[in-house]
């Protein structure tokens, strides 16, 4: 929850807080707008260098339609007035236009608050005004939640303060701002958007003016039906015009402009289980457990698992959403997950691809089987908000599409601790991504399939700068990770910048001091598509990974001895990065397909 702290003065008259509040929003708000300006024509400084969403974003843009925005419940409708004090429905602004809502209050001081939602906003006017034709199908809504305050009068005020002058970019857009009659009214629509307000008090229960609130800002499409719903965490104006862009592409491919409600688009199966039994070129033979032998009613009802919303506590958040199969199954939009309600997570989030040879998982090796991995996501109140293990197998058991799935893969055993995860590390087992330009060309003896920066590159690889010590090489196949956990000084380089989430790595799972900061070696292996890279997703590109371990890490105590200066030449590094994209799988795209065609479960 954002919280809103008093002001430093403490002035005895309320009307003069009350205008100093005014009149401090009205400068914020113009300083946000000037700085939306800026950022949108030059990338120059932004408001608040803490927030992501001021910032230009550190990864390109997911591209609009290769993605889709699964239904998350239909939008409320409630009476509202516009900037003249004219009464009119939200459901009057909704349907014919994709449309982002945005709760606000107009004196809200706070940057990472209702002004960020305002920056946010102010970006996407300026995308859409270099794009007329994605323009007049999208509409930008502003809703006051303390209309005691924000009248019609003080909204028009706010939308003059934030308004480009006519001729300028972005002066076409319909970007409305609206307020309710009284809070009493406003209540029940509040309530359906989850929007909790609380207004602060001081210590003698005096109103301070703030106001404690979740930002949260919502995409909706014309069918009225929330397709995204965004944080302070990934509230961002290239990812937010990228997803307008996707719905309305959804509407051109189809006759009705109408998503498939809980199903993904049809696209190519792929024989997981054949996949499995025979490894793409350059992985071993999978190892599966004696008491999870791998079948297709496990693996189908693991595929299911993974994809379906409806594990986590609200319904809205699966497994696929932080680990994105488009995305390398990890999420390349941001350094650090996102879970239910736009919580914040602390790390990045690890593929899973290849995940069938771990012998540690998560960053800190806290888990040695795919079995157990499951339910840390799944109980975390961070992540998928799960308050216990009954209640995630209750639902399971109250849901008619999944009877008799467990029963038929566990011979006649239905929803249970052990078989959840037994069904998901089966699916899990089966996301084998190999047969890479590097694989064909090392292990398959194919001179051509790679060419010579790509092979310069190996042999700075596994010679002058070593990573293949961590990185593993066999001989007959490569992993590109020993699993070990070492301390690379990332994790101290975060502390030392004063990372407001602290993170100790393997010494939070042993608590000995000399596992400070140690993190489980990342596999390499599709390396190209699983940006960001470290636990911390603090480096945005394979140049800066290659930059960071050449000029010899974080000084340190505990560092690694293996992490020194490497003293790479710059065509060096460069072939180092050649070598480092050759090894996405030739089959990443046919699992992406498979997992497009998964369902995505009903919200109940």
């Amino acid at each position: 929850m954002w919280r809103v702290s008093r002001a430093a003065c403490d002035l005895e008259r309320p009307a003069a807080r009350a205008a100093i509040r005014v009149a401090t929003a009205l400068l914020l708000l113009a300083a946000l707008a000037s700085s939306a300006a800026a950022h949108d024509k030059s990338a120059g400084t932004p408001s608040d260098g803490g927030v992501a969403g001021y910032l230009p974003l550190a990864f390109s843009a997911p591209v609009p339609g290769t993605y889709e925005l699964p239904p998350l419940g239909v939008a409320a409708d409630s009476a509202l007035l516009d900037t003249d004090g004219q009464s009119l429905r939200l459901y009057d602004l909704l349907g014919d236009r994709l449309t982002v809502l945005s709760f606000i209050y107009t004196s809200c001081p706070e940057a990472t608050g209702c002004p960020l939602a305002t920056h946010a906003l102010g970006g996407v006017r300026a995308r859409l005004s270099e794009r007329p034709d994605l323009a007049k199908q999208v509409r930008l809504l502003s809703l006051s939640f303390d209309p005691t305050r924000d009248k019609p009068e003080a909204m028009r005020r706010y939308a003059s303060s934030v308004a480009p002058a006519a001729g300028h970019d972005g002066a076409d857009v319909d970007w409305r701002f609206l307020t309710g009659a009284s809070d009493e009214t406003l209540a029940p629509l509040l309530a359906a958007y989850g929007q909790a307000v609380q207004r602060d008090v001081d210590e003698k229960g005096e109103p301070l003016g703030t106001i404690s609130h979740v930002l949260r800002v919502f995409l909706i499409d014309r069918e009225k039906r929330i397709r995204n719903v965004y944080s302070a965490s990934f509230l961002h104006a290239d990812t937010l015009a990228a997803d307008l862009e996707t719905l309305a592409l959804e509407a051109t491919a189809s006759p009705s402009g109408a998503a498939k409600s809980g199903t993904r688009s049809p696209a190519s199966s792929t024989a997981l289980m054949e996949l499995a039994r025979r490894p793409p070129l350059g992985l071993p033979a999978v190892p599966i457990p004696v008491d999870n032998a791998l079948t297709p009613a496990k693996v189908t009802l693991g595929r299911k698992l993974f994809f379906d919303r409806r594990l986590s506590r609200n319904d809205t958040f699966s497994c696929a959403m932080c680990h994105v199969p488009s995305q390398g199954f990890t999420s390349n939009e941001m350094a650090t997950s996102v879970g239910i309600e736009g919580r914040t997570v602390r790390r990045n989030a690890p593929t899973i691809l290849n995940a069938a040879y771990a012998t540690a998982l998560f960053h800190d090796g806290r888990e040695k089987r795919l079995e157990h991995q499951i339910w840390s996501p799944l109980l975390a109140a961070n992540e998928m908000g799960n308050p216990s293990i009954g209640y995630v197998l209750e639902k399971l058991g109250s849901l008619d599409d999944y009877r008799g799935l467990f029963e038929a893969a566990f011979d006649g055993d239905g929803p249970g601790l052990e078989n959840v995860g037994m069904a998901i590390a089966s699916y899990e087992r089966t996301l084998l991504a190999a047969d890479s330009p590097f694989d064909r060309w090392h292990f398959g003896k194919d001179e051509s399939a790679v060419g010579e920066s790509v092979k310069r590159g190996y042999e700075v690889f596994t010679g002058k700068a070593g990573c293949a010590s961590c990185h593993t090489i066999e001989r007959d196949h490569a992993l590109f990770t020993d699993y070990g956990l070492y301390h690379t000084g990332i994790g101290y380089r975060a502390m030392r910048r004063r990372s407001p989430l602290t993170d100790l790595g393997r010494y939070e799972v042993t608590e000995k001091p000399a596992d400070r900061w140690r993190y489980r070696t990342p596999t390499l292996r599709n390396v190209a598509v699983t940006a960001p890279y470290m636990h911390d997703g603090s480096l945005a590109t394979l140049e800066d990974v290659v930059a960071y371990y050449d000029a010899g890490g974080e000084p340190s105590e505990l560092l690694d001895p293996r992490i020194r200066g490497l003293g790479l030449e710059d065509a060096e590094r460069a072939d180092l990065v050649e070598f480092l994209g050759s090894l996405t799988g030739s089959n990443f795209s046919e699992l992406v397909a498979d997992a497009l065609a998964a369902p995505v479960g009903e919200r109940r």
